[in-house]
């Protein structure tokens, strides 16, 4: 289980499940060359070097992050029990609680509750089925909404993005019904100041109010990323947008820009779906870049 420590910042990963699914409905675009150049630094057992069999594996998982004493869960994956349009998220029943159990924390324990964009894979286990009712899953946590996505997703103009809908119904309502709910914009400071503490920044484009989500104290800061990096494949290239993005360009602009600002930093980031530990830095790498997980040596000067 992923446990990174930067400065008294204190980062783990809570897994939910792993799928795969075609790579080119995923990442339309992409080709052959491509990943053979993905295969220079990064590979999993469900890539091919042809599109057209290629898989994208992606993990769904949660971060619970350690400040000053407070526990912050950074999305929260699909949660069980509920039903879904898409069929391999449809009433899943997985362990997610019992291995947050496992790191010593309860539900109780929370008190943040912060998302990077309010798709379905990103809220579900806001709430727990008690009963026939949805009900909070963390009591005691403030849950962190982005106004802009908060907005758009609680429209007519969403309905067509139907299980976000039904998500939105089932695991972001009973928290707004709750008074669990705080709604802030997209640059927020949730906690100490921006720099030294948590904050929010803007990165639409996946979404309306997709934001990345930022944290640091006394170490290399670190980034949550959400869907903004959904695989490795678009740090070799930045432009290829994804099936889920609802505005393709903005949404490659805000890639290319988060790229290039934090290659070659200290800044370690933490995607939503990217497999084998998932955190690590972007490096320059000739004309474009790479991703080097952490702990992963570097290769030795020339």
């Amino acid at each position: 289980m992923m446990d990174v420590s930067l400065g008294e910042l204190r980062v783990r990963q809570v897994a939910e499940l792993d799928l795969a699914l075609p790579l080119d409905a995923i990442l339309p675009g992409i080709g052959g060359a491509d990943l053979a150049r993905l295969k220079q630094w990064y590979w999993d057992d469900a890539l091919s070097l042809d599109p057209a069999t290629a898989q994208c594996a992606l993990s769904m998982h949660s971060y619970l992050v350690e400040i000053d004493g407070k526990k912050i869960i950074i999305d929260t994956c699909n949660g069980n029990h509920k039903d879904r349009t898409m069929p391999f998220l449809h009433r899943l029943t997985t362990p997610w609680l019992e291995r947050l159990g496992e790191l010593g924390v309860a539900p109780e324990d929370i008190d943040m509750v912060l998302f990077t964009h309010l798709h379905v894979d990103h809220v579900g286990w806001n709430t727990r089925l008690e009963g026939d009712r949805w009900v909070p899953t963390f009591p005691n946590a403030r849950y962190v909404f982005g106004r802009r996505d908060l907005d758009y997703f609680s429209t007519t103009e969403a309905e067509a993005d139907l299980s976000h809908q039904e998500a939105f119904r089932d695991s972001v309502l009973p928290i707004l019904q709750a008074g669990l709910a705080d709604i802030v914009e997209e640059d927020a400071v949730l906690h100490g100041a921006s720099g030294d503490g948590v904050w929010l920044r803007p990165a639409f484009g996946h979404t309306p109010g997709c934001c990345t989500v930022h944290a640091c104290r006394g170490g290399p800061p670190a980034l949550f990323s959400g869907d903004i990096l959904l695989h490795p494949a678009q740090i070799v290239r930045p432009d290829l947008h994804t099936s889920f993005d609802r505005d393709e360009a903005l949404a490659a602009q805000v890639r290319q820009a988060l790229i290039e600002e934090v290659a070659d930093t200290d800044t370690v980031i933490f995607p939503a779906h990217f497999m084998q530990g998932a955190a690590g830095r972007i490096e320059r790498d000739g004309e474009g870049f790479r991703y080097r997980l952490l702990g992963e040596t570097p290769p030795a000067a020339a």
